[in-house]
């Protein structure tokens, strides 16, 4: 009796013991789930209260300032150190009175302008209130290059491009997109003979040795000791390692592609003796460091073409 006793009083206390734990882990599980809805409940509230005011500041930033008619475009200071028309810089921009001037895309703008191949730099900057102010390079040609393409009336035409001293190559110029009109033809460039056509692509460099050197040459010739005394006709590219260079006179001069100041100065030692001498140059091989190779011409057997002032570079206008 007193053995079975014994065995209901354990049984009651171990029944006890497992409710309790229960219940206690119940209490656990309550205290965390409360804990997690108040932790959620804080970072919604917390995010959401973030986005009403990401909303409120955009709101009041378009409002106040994107939207605000006080920074629409009133001015659209446009200068340029060439001879392009400002109008036509503008219709290049893209960019219209009445924009706001704090929602303009300047990065846009810019590209847009350096994207035409006529054109080397833009800057540009906001004037607060209503003024946009653009200052442009422009790229100057100093060689030309004659290229066939299909003509829209059936065959093929001569197209004409320009390359400037940097060896971008870029269409001429329209007469309507010029500042002032040209009252008479210009004086046609020098032309480069021997460059592969593949090479010639608007808005890109061709930056070939045998090129850049004729670049040089072309547009340093108007400063050398032979400015004004040839009329530069053409320049031959063909070879990797010379240019040969032919004048309105007559002559025909081969250089090498470095020390080009050098063999001007040569040339010009060599043209003053053909003069005491009455004899024009008909070739000469300034490539050859010594013992020069030239062909005499006697006077009365040089073309009559007198020799034009050569084509200068133009002075850069400062834009600030």
């Amino acid at each position: 009796m007193t053995r079975f006793s014994r065995k209901q009083k354990n049984r009651r206390l171990s029944r006890g013991h497992v409710l309790d734990v229960k219940l206690r882990s119940d209490q656990v599980r309550a205290s965390r789930m409360r804990l997690g809805a108040l932790t959620f409940g804080f970072l919604f509230g917390t995010v959401f209260g973030l986005y009403l005011l990401w909303l409120a500041g955009t709101w009041a930033l378009d409002r106040l300032v994107y939207e605000n008619r006080a920074f629409a475009i009133a001015q659209i200071d446009v200068q340029t150190d060439g001879v392009i028309s400002t109008d036509q810089l503008r219709r290049w921009a893209g960019v219209k009175a009445g924009e706001n001037l704090l929602a303009l895309d300047l990065a846009r703008v810019k590209r847009d302008l350096e994207l035409v191949p006529l054109i080397s730099s833009v800057s540009i900057e906001r004037v607060l209130p209503r003024t946009l102010r653009i200052r442009v390079t422009e790229r100057e040609a100093v060689a030309q290059i004659n290229v066939l393409r299909p003509s829209p009336r059936g065959g093929v035409e001569v197209a004409v491009l320009h390359l400037d001293p940097e060896g971008y190559v870029m269409p001429p110029l329209d007469p309507r997109q010029r500042s002032t009109p040209v009252h008479q033809p210009e004086d046609p460039l020098p032309l480069l003979l021997g460059v592969n056509v593949a090479d010639l692509q608007p808005g890109r460099c061709v930056d070939l040795p045998q090129v850049q050197a004729a670049l040089r040459l072309a547009s340093e010739i108007a400063y050398s000791p032979m400015a004004g005394l040839v009329d530069l006709r053409s320049i031959d590219v063909g070879s990797s390692e010379i240019l040969v260079v032919r004048t309105g006179q007559g002559s025909e001069v081969t250089f090498g592609l470095n020390d080009l100041g050098r063999q001007v100065c040569r040339w010009r030692a060599i043209h003053d003796l053909g003069q005491r001498t009455k004899r024009g140059i008909a070739t000469l091989d300034l490539a050859v460091s010594n013992n020069i190779p030239a062909r005499w011409l006697e006077v009365n057997a040089l073309p009559t073409t007198p020799a034009k002032p050569p084509k200068t570079l133009r002075a850069k206008r400062k834009n600030v």
